[in-house]
């Protein structure tokens, strides 16, 4: 028995010499392979060596030193030459299609974009695997990796989006350094699954940026289904309302009740926040408009006797608050709907590909790029959301609410009627609905 055990190590080290000796016989074989490649388009252009009387306008040139691209990298090996003679006697080196194929860098670029996606330096990049980046300096590695996350860019910022069945729309923003911030639109469909729409970078999350977010957006065929509400979920930027009132009118916001909760908290003492947690708590697991304002006026009641700015940011939020239980569906679908967690969690993975940046260059698109490499390897891990399953019963109440927004509007208080001075026809005038979304005022309709 302890003779076997020491003769194992001999076992291990003779099959791992057979595994070496293996993998030196398939590299063998790969360059016999491309050396007769290469002779068999030497002699379709210049015919057999040694063979005198061709009457090919190519000609053999010798050979020299350069190298192939295998999966284990940079492979040394001699590059046949071949001139071809011009009408004025004159000659010009040409290149064998089968040596540009032997060169091409694919399978080391996919290797180095897969390294830095996955979080490695530019400069730390021969250390990872020396054999797959020999000859590579550090700059070459850098340039790739600027022109691909360029082509990252335009993959994002310009796919089409009119196939993409929004039903959910999330915005936020994050933030890069001290005056660059990026604001951020993920979108939900009808079967549940998430997708990041694009990016905008900025100076701020003002309402110009976020207006040029959801203009693109919408210029690349971002829509809802006609008769229906798009639901929106947002952090309490008024910036962020404002645009997207403007671009998508007939939308539904839900205020997102961790950042109020987490907004209410700076304005109470730390001995309240526990109490503040449960009502909170309460509220995301009601079930129905009755229950929610029932809690609601709870933390109304709860925030009066406390602080009055409290109660102000409170009563600030309104309506878009309880957005999401006043359409008295389900409440399995409060864990994802009633919070920006969604997008919360790609900005968590987002700052660990973009924790290596030392120097925010605003002048370049530096940021851009980095945002959309980053959106994108986060995109990767994404599910379904929680309760996807009755996504069907959210998308009926929010046309159910499309249409009695369009009763409201319609079924407004009849102010008389009277002559047009201009065309001479009947004009009956309507006093309009109080939502904001579709407008107020008075509306004239013609007959």
């Amino acid at each position: 028995m302890k003779k076997a055990r020491n003769e194992q190590p001999e076992e291990q080290e003779q099959f791992l010499e057979n595994a070496e000796a293996f993998r030196d016989y398939i590299r063998s074989q790969t360059r016999r392979a491309l050396v007769e490649e290469f002779e068999q388009e030497l002699r379709s252009l210049c015919g057999d060596p040694y063979v005198r009387g061709n009457d090919s306008e190519y000609q053999r040139a010798g050979s020299a030193p350069s190298f192939v691209m295998t999966k284990g990298g940079r492979e040394p090996m001699q590059r046949p030459r071949v001139r071809k003679a011009n009408a004025d006697g004159s000659t010009v080196e040409v290149a064998l299609n089968s040596w540009k194929l032997a060169q091409s860098p694919d399978e080391w670029e996919d290797a180095t974009m897969r390294a830095i996606l996955c979080g490695v330096s530019t400069r730390n990049m021969p250390k990872l695997r020396a054999s797959e980046f020999a000859g590579q300096s550090k700059s070459e590695v850098s340039r790739l990796w600027k022109r691909k996350s360029a082509e990252l860019v335009e993959q994002m910022q310009q796919a089409d989006l009119s196939d993409f069945d929004l039903v959910v729309l999330m915005l936020d923003a994050v933030v890069l350094s001290t005056g660059l911030v990026a604001t951020v639109a993920l979108g939900i469909n009808a079967e549940g699954e998430k997708r990041v729409l694009g990016f905008q970078v900025g100076s701020s999350e003002n309402k110009q940026v976020c207006r040029d977010l959801l203009s693109n957006l919408s210029r690349r065929g971002l829509s809802t289904a006609e008769g229906r509400y798009l639901f929106a979920v947002l952090d309490g930027s008024e910036a962020l309302k404002q645009a997207l009132l403007e671009v998508y009118p007939n939308t539904l916001i839900q205020r997102c009740l961790v950042h109020k909760e987490r907004n209410l908290q700076g304005y109470l003492s730390k001995r309240h926040w526990g109490e503040l947690a449960v009502l909170f708590k309460r509220l995301r697991k009601c079930q129905g408009k009755e229950q929610a304002e029932e809690i609601a006026r709870e933390i109304e009641s709860f925030l009066s006797d406390k602080n009055a700015q409290a109660k102000a940011s409170w009563d600030e939020g309104g309506e878009e608050l309880l957005a999401l239980p006043g359409l008295d569906v389900t409440n399995l679908l409060h864990r994802s709907l009633l919070s920006t967690n969604c997008i919360e969690n790609i900005f968590k993975n987002l700052r660990q590909h973009i924790g290596k940046v030392c120097r925010w260059r605003e002048s370049t698109d530096q940021a851009d790029r980095w945002m959309a490499s980053g959106l994108i390897l986060a995109s990767k891990g994404f599910n379904r959301i929680v309760g996807h399953n009755h996504l069907p019963e959210f998308i009926a109440a929010l046309e159910r609410k499309a249409i009695s927004a369009r009763a409201h509007v319609e079924s407004g208080l009849r102010l008389g009627a009277g002559i047009c001075c201009k065309s001479g026809r009947k004009v009956e005038m309507w006093a309009g609905g109080g939502n904001s979304s579709l407008g107020t005022g008075l509306h004239g309709v013609t007959f």
